[in-house]
């Protein structure tokens, strides 16, 4: 991929695909807005070369063609004010293609921004529609994708609006740049040993990734509600706790391909559970043969933990992706919050998956002792499942 370092941007339009699909609180506030920051290496970049700049993101899942207020971008302009210190300068369009995105879009200056509101108010974002993404197109010189978190979904803005450049006139971001830099880096030529730490919820979201990675680490570690698959599968008793008894055979194959392939393969060894899917109620601390009828793991164990951290411990390279356990709730936060504090710890080159992984970094106080945390759950799964993502594929020259 040409970079925007690559381009020729001095004094042009610029339209930024940006990630601001940011958390927000019940009143609307922005809760982390590490992926508005991310992007400011970027949006930087255009203002200091007197460009003019319009800046587009999706929020959410709002239903196409209905404009709801909860689904605006303004909190997010509101932020971006705050962090460029440019107040005067930064404007909300009312719609996306509308009169009044062209006609503030035609009446920006060098140096100015422009926020484009929500791309999926319109039915063209989501269905990559080549009309939409013309009319796109046809306001700016220059395309620009650096919305790493959204590369793997074939949408107007990331697909079919790049193909309305050339190669002169369109490039990566340089967070796009830097997301893809540190997967492909990392999964072709880690520094050993490599371990991969997996967690989440489900075996099937995961199934791919954990194909590919054991052609590829040294040991891997599995936690959260996926453990309870493979521990199943090993004949142990698991209670109510989440499985896919569908996976059960696929489970059992990945284990004897890892021993097979003297990859080391770390299970919980005690678990926390309790008799419902509740911050309430009684919990117990076994385990994880153990576990009684009826009731469920929700976290691991302190057992557990020690055990992970002894694996990482020599760890070279370590990618992470998926929690251990339910930790929105408090008591069943302990496993995930100290192996995000264990890894941060090493010595090792941290790579954190995005989505809940990379927001438990952040409650946990980590991000900082982390290598890179990543801004796209979806998009480095795929990258470690050797997936194109189509917000990739259009930009490779």
């Amino acid at each position: 991929m040409k970079t925007i370092k690559d381009l020729d941007i001095d004094g042009k339009r610029i339209f930024i695909r940006c990630d601001f699909n940011v958390p927000k609180d019940n009143e609307g506030n922005i809760t982390d807005d590490r992926r508005i920051r991310e992007a400011l290496t970027t949006i930087r970049y255009c203002i200091d070369r007197d460009c003019r700049v319009i800046l587009a993101s999706h929020y959410e899942r709002p239903e196409p063609g209905k404009y709801e207020d909860k689904y605006s971008l303004k909190p997010v302009v509101r932020r971006l004010v705050r962090l460029l210190k440019i107040a005067d300068d930064i404007q909300l369009a009312e719609d996306v293609i509308g009169p009044d995105a062209q006609a503030k879009a035609a009446a920006l200056k060098g140096g100015e921004v422009l926020v484009l509101e929500n791309l999926r108010y319109e039915v063209g974002e989501t269905q990559n529609d080549e009309a939409f993404a013309k009319k796109l197109a046809s306001m700016v010189d220059i395309y620009i994708n650096d919305a790493f978190g959204a590369c793997h979904r074939a949408h107007a803005s990331i697909d079919a609006m790049a193909r309305q450049f050339d190669d002169a006139h369109r490039a990566a971001g340089f967070l796009l740049a830097k997301e893809v830099d540190f997967f492909e880096k990392t999964l072709e030529n880690p520094v050993r040993p490599f371990v991969a730490v997996v967690g989440g919820s489900k075996v099937s979201g995961k199934l791919e990734a954990l194909r590919q990675l054991l052609d590829k680490v040294d040991k891997v570690i599995i936690g959260g509600g996926m453990a309870f698959t493979f521990l199943k599968a090993q004949g142990m008793e698991i209670g109510n706790s989440l499985v896919e008894d569908e996976l059960l055979d696929e489970a059992r194959t990945i284990m004897i391909k890892a021993r097979k392939q003297g990859v080391k393969f770390y299970l919980p060894v005690d678990v926390v559970c309790a008799e419902e899917f509740s911050d309430q109620g009684h919990i117990k601390h076994i385990p994880a043969q153990e576990i009684p009828v009826g009731w469920m793991g929700l976290d691991i164990g302190s057992a557990s933990s020690e055990l992970f951290k002894q694996v990482i411990q020599d760890a070279e390279t370590i990618i992470w992706n998926g929690p251990m356990g339910v930790y929105e709730m408090d008591r069943f936060s302990k496993g995930s919050f100290q192996m995000s504090h264990d890894i941060a710890a090493t010595d090792a080159t941290a790579i954190v998956g995005g989505g809940d992984t990379s927001d438990v970094a952040q409650k946990a106080g980590d991000v900082d002792g982390m290598t890179f945390v990543s801004t796209g759950g979806g998009a480095s799964l795929n990258l470690i499942e050797g997936k194109k993502l189509p917000g990739i594929e259009v930009l490779k020259v």
